[in-house]
């Protein structure tokens, strides 16, 4: 069983930049592929990016060039670096773990909280 707290959301300016991480419980992490998935009010629950256990990243358009997830498997960290954030970009941020990489929240087996982001 693999237990996920995500942190480091916050209010932040347009233009802006914030650091998401999301922490896990238990010694399989590093096999997991993890992802991050947002929800804004009143919208479907969107995929927002995906790192394998290898490092193999992949983005949404919507985020690509502006955000970077990255992984320290050695202290069971999944980051979320957002640059140049809009208003758009204002959500709940969601962590995700599974054997398979998932575009579909529903689809995966362990998931965080969330931590709530607002770009103004």
């Amino acid at each position: 069983h693999v237990q996920l707290v995500e942190s480091g959301g916050g209010s932040v300016q347009a233009g802006g930049s914030l650091r998401l991480s999301c922490a896990a419980s238990g010694n399989t992490y590093s096999r997991y592929c993890m992802t991050w998935f947002r929800q804004a009010p009143g919208k479907e629950r969107e995929w927002v990016a995906s790192i394998r256990s290898d490092g193999t990243t992949s983005y949404a358009d919507s985020v690509k060039g502006r955000f970077t997830i990255s992984r320290d498997n050695a202290k069971n960290i999944l980051y979320l670096q957002m640059n140049s954030l809009k208003p758009e970009d204002t959500a709940m941020y969601y962590c995700a773990a599974d054997s398979y990489c998932r575009i579909s929240i529903d689809d995966c087996k362990y998931l965080g909280r969330g931590t709530q982001v607002t770009v103004s």
